[in-house]
């Protein structure tokens, strides 16, 4: 086959899971997937994340993480916003210069911006959950983090605005920047708040404190979402 058809196939098979990922649509998943999308409501959970890189790092070595995270999602959103996509340039499926558009439904009448690959919203979410991921190797934070990068990018192809192949690009890009911004901030770091193993001693312990509480309010946000988008009036 040539690489000419291989490609065709897959942008052809991008097009198929989008179609069947966007197909269904009730009133209460339109609005629990357009407010799990929105950047502010996870404002909480972003608040709680800072809180326990302070409880747990040295103010150094806290202050460093938070420069490092700033770092990790400015370059992750920019590589895709300002260089890859007018590199690209794929028109977003909802773009009305973009035939599928026709056969896309909305949620809220948002069709975003011109172009789509890759995904800004799954480079930036991937980015934070891979760089605590790293950052505190807990299984709980861990696998809430990477549950909520999953379900923000469902959420994309939900309402039209990406396709998957989109997401996983962007998921890539933000997960190699995380990782090397995390190395980055290990290698900064000073002596006194990195182990003998070359790990993050993130208390006098080496015990990291109070990681249920990101998951928590994350939970209890989604929780949140998921009671206005039953209750609100239509």
């Amino acid at each position: 086959m040539m690489p000419l058809d291989i490609l065709s196939g897959l942008e052809q098979m991008d097009v198929d899971l989008l179609l069947a990922m966007n197909r269904w649509h009730t009133v209460w998943a339109d609005e629990f997937m357009r407010l799990f999308s929105e950047k502010w409501v996870w404002v909480p959970l972003y608040m709680s994340l800072v809180y326990v890189v302070a409880r747990n790092l040295r103010w150094k070595a806290a202050a460093l993480c938070v420069a490092a995270l700033a770092l990790t999602i400015i370059l992750t959103d920019q590589t895709c916003a300002t260089f890859i996509r007018p590199w690209v340039c794929r028109l977003r499926p909802t773009n009305l210069q973009n035939p599928l558009s026709q056969l896309i439904v909305m949620v809220d009448g948002n069709r975003g911006g011109i172009y789509s690959f890759p995904s800004c919203h799954a480079a930036n979410t991937w980015a934070l959950a891979v760089f605590f991921i790293f950052l505190f190797r807990n299984a709980p934070l861990s696998w809430f983090m990477a549950c909520w990068a999953l379900v923000t990018c469902y959420s994309r192809s939900y309402m039209g605005l990406h396709y998957p192949g989109d997401l996983l690009a962007g998921g890539l890009v933000g997960t190699a920047i995380a990782f090397l911004c995390y190395r980055l901030f290990v290698r900064l770091a000073s002596a006194s708040v990195i182990s003998t193993e070359g790990r993050i001693a993130l208390s006098p312990r080496k015990e990291a404190k109070q990681l249920f509480l990101p998951v928590a309010v994350g939970l209890l946000t989604i929780l949140s979402i998921l009671i206005y988008s039953l209750v609100r009036p239509v």
